[in-house]
């Protein structure tokens, strides 16, 4: 009864913070010279409370803009629902629920233009360490801030690497770096390289499934980030069960 509560309370926040991710991904879906977008579509300012940024993406006239509300919802609905399943109560699960919608909407904005803005990506690195260390000294915490900590510095640096070696891998990732490692970290040394490698595969899989349907070639891009995010969240649901 106690595990359909939680997942009952993780869906309910996953649809709450999902209805609100279409705005902020329009916003900062643009190339990183240009600012970020400050009226809809058809030139109306926005407005609303946290300056523009929470509300619905919806703009005076009525008109809806963005990704689509419903699908951004019903994604973080299930992300939360999963990890609350997997996780159980356990205080990580807070911390886990308070990643996904940011997870959700980096992931959107770089499917949107290959994009993962520093304004999200270095906050949630900071974020992901200091709730992992709250969460370590609560009562049935079931993973090691220390490791945490040792992940996101190493996995950051090794990224670091490829991006200096690799044409086609972006310094966001590098950054998205520390905050996957700091999660997986937290599950220890087996789970950083298993969801390191998921995602690896799955940005593989996607990229093959691009070629084969005439939709890319070998040589373009793919936003890398959205599979670097699932592979650690493979990973987390792993961990939580002691593999």
């Amino acid at each position: 009864m106690e595990n359909i509560l939680i997942i009952a309370a993780a869906v309910l926040w996953g649809c709450g913070t999902g209805l609100i991710i279409s705005r902020p991904a329009y916003r900062l879906s643009v190339p990183p010279e240009e600012p970020w977008r400050s009226a809809c579509p058809a030139g109306h300012p926005l407005t609303g409370s946290g300056g523009g940024w929470l509300g619905r993406a919806r703009c005076a006239a009525g008109d809806t803009y963005g990704p689509s509300t419903l699908s951004a919802a019903s994604l973080t609905a299930v992300v939360c629902a999963l990890l609350a399943a997997a996780t159980g109560a356990h205080p990580e699960l807070m911390v886990w629920l308070l990643l996904a919608p940011a997870a959700v909407l980096l992931a959107t904005v770089d499917f949107a233009v290959h994009r993962l803005p520093d304004a999200l990506t270095l906050p949630l690195a900071a974020a992901a360490l200091v709730l992992l260390g709250v969460a370590e000294v609560l009562p049935g915490a079931s993973g090691s801030w220390t490791s945490a900590l040792l992940g996101s510095l190493i996995l950051g640096a090794c990224y670091f690497v490829l991006f200096l070696l690799s044409k086609g891998f972006g310094f966001g990732d590098v950054k998205l770096a520390l905050v996957l490692g700091a999660v997986l970290g937290w599950y220890g040394w087996p789970i950083v390289l298993v969801g390191t490698f998921a995602g690896y595969l799955f940005g593989a899989l996607y990229g093959v499934g691009l070629i084969l349907a005439r939709r890319a070639g070998r040589k373009s891009s793919i936003p890398f980030g959205p599979f670097l995010m699932a592979g650690a969240f493979a990973g987390i649901l792993l961990g939580s069960h002691g593999l």
